[in-house]
């Protein structure tokens, strides 16, 4: 079975899952699991009586802010707390998965973090454990900064236009699908979105990125939005893990053109369609649609 850990699609399905429910909460407790892969930094009795505000997405990261509680609708224990406003960096790594409800259970043996607030309980569950929850004061300093630094624009920006998306590819050798994969031009191309949008764009994933032309550049980076707006309607991709906070599946995985449909009938030519190992991932193209 081919695994596939949240992508951006899948990490803004799951935002918008539970943000709105969740907006102005209060927190009364949060618990800690087996260790991720970087410590909360922050003891976990004093994010108690902080005020949820709201839950936003920078790649593949969720940023849950959290402010002080006010002096006059909190009790005096409250007030002692000395952790000042900041939030939450959450990541999915390559398993996990966010659920919110208002009885989840006890923790089970792969429920690394928990946030009991007024409206529900948001648990992260994590079987391979490369997740993380990170406590930073705010997105442009502490460790949050220092893991954000490296990202490129996100898809949908609008300061992301064919002409810088080309000028960034200008002199890159490696090849268009990691170039894609690399997340430090655009973010949220992973590795099932960049093998269809470079199906769509009719690009051999093999072409050293560098040689992309103006207008396929800029054909690309057109159907690099569109499959990402429609795997955010369809709910995201579930290979094998992935669940909103709902508890609910995507659907992605079962109109792609060639990911995972390596020796079958390409829907538009005909022709087998490959499957080769770049960088350690799979990447399914059609030899018939697609040019170098």
């Amino acid at each position: 079975m081919i695994s596939v850990m949240p992508e951006l699609p899948e990490v803004e399905v799951t935002r918008r899952s539970f943000a709105e429910r969740i907006l102005g909460a209060e927190v009364l407790s949060a618990q800690v699991g087996k260790p991720l892969r970087w410590p909360l930094g922050v003891d976990v009795d004093e994010l108690r009586g902080h005020t949820v505000g709201e839950v936003v997405r920078r790649g593949k990261y969720l940023w849950l802010p959290l402010a002080q509680p006010m002096p006059w609708l909190s009790s005096p224990d409250d007030r002692s707390n000395s952790l000042p406003d900041g939030g939450l960096l959450i990541h999915l790594g390559m398993s996990g998965s966010l659920a919110f409800s208002w009885s989840p259970g006890d923790l089970g043996p792969h429920d690394h973090f928990e946030l009991s607030t007024t409206r529900g309980v948001l648990r992260l569950t994590d079987p391979r454990r490369f997740g993380a929850v990170i406590w930073g004061p705010s997105l442009g300093e502490g460790l949050p900064a220092k893991l954000l630094a490296g990202l490129g624009l996100e898809p949908f920006d609008e300061a992301l236009d064919a002409v810088s998306f080309h000028a960034a590819l200008r002199g890159k050798r490696v090849a268009i699908k990691q170039a894609l994969l690399a997340g430090d031009i655009v973010v949220g191309a992973g590795n099932i979105y960049a093998c269809e949008a470079l199906f769509r764009a009719g690009i051999d994933p093999r072409l050293p990125a560098g040689k992309l032309s103006r207008p396929r550049a800029a054909r690309l980076l057109a159907e690099v939005r569109a499959v990402l707006a429609e795997a955010i309607e369809q709910g995201g991709s579930s290979l094998r893990d992935f669940r909103d906070a709902h508890g609910g599946q995507g659907h992605f995985q079962l109109a792609t053109q060639v990911y995972g449909r390596q020796g079958l009938a390409c829907r538009a030519c005909g022709l087998p369609v490959q499957r080769i190992v770049q960088a350690q991932r799979s990447t399914f193209f059609c030899r018939g649609c697609q040019r170098r």
